[in-house]
């Protein structure tokens, strides 16, 4: 850790925003570990129905072959880095003297310097390792790491339907405005052009009804 904050490395993940809609995950972990069908089950069964779109890139994650194994599929990540929003390192359980791999220098070295924020849950609550100290996000568990994500994706949601209403609010009252501002014009000109502002009125009822409509679609999209 020393050498790494020597570098200016150690807090470069730190630096880097999570996108809003982190949605695109690529996982790094081993396909049977039960971590990983953890974290699966729960970002496909959240309450809210969000979507993610989850990809595996396979690595060991214990023994002696954890640093190469990672690295390699931190590579194979940033071949496609713009398939993804995040990165999740997740390993769950075992034994505590399996963590040795996760504390080398060449694996925190790449993970502190990979363009996208990495969260990692490497499953064990009293133990912190370097990968975790040089992390975008450190979560205990690969569940938690999951529940990271959904509650950030549903702020973001709610956030935008927040906006939405405000933005229909304002709308409907221009609208409500724009109406009073020709009625008090009608008042004051002739019957045939009062007619004509009729028409005219008409037609703007109609289209503000199509942007309301436009607008909602647009922003649910």
């Amino acid at each position: 850790i020393t050498a790494l904050k020597r570098e200016g490395v150690f807090e470069l993940q730190k630096e880097l925003v999570l996108g809003m809609f982190a949605q695109r995950i690529a996982v790094v972990s081993s396909a049977n570990a039960a971590g990983y069908g953890d974290f699966c089950n729960q970002l496909e069964c959240n309450e809210y129905g969000l979507h993610f779109d989850i990809e595996l890139f396979q690595a060991v994650m214990q023994g002696e072959q954890v640093e190469q194994s990672i690295i390699a599929a931190l590579n194979a990540i940033n071949e496609r880095i713009d398939d993804f929003d995040v990165v999740v390192i997740i390993r769950g359980g075992g034994a505590t003297s399996d963590l040795s791999g996760f504390d080398t220098y060449d694996l925190a070295v790449n993970c502190a310097q990979f363009p996208l924020p990495i969260i990692t849950g490497i499953g064990h609550e009293r133990d912190d390792t370097v990968l975790d100290s040089v992390a975008h996000t450190k979560m205990k568990t690969p569940t938690a790491a999951a529940e990271f994500l959904i509650e950030h994706l549903r702020e973001v949601a709610e956030n935008l339907e927040n906006v939405a209403a405000a933005l229909v609010r304002s709308i409907s009252e221009r609208i409500r405005e724009e109406k009073e501002r020709l009625f008090r014009l009608t008042e004051r000109i002739p019957i045939q052009v009062s007619k004509r502002l009729d028409r005219e009125l008409f037609r703007q009822e109609r289209l503000a009804r199509r942007m309301l409509t436009s607008v909602k679609v647009r922003l649910e999209k």
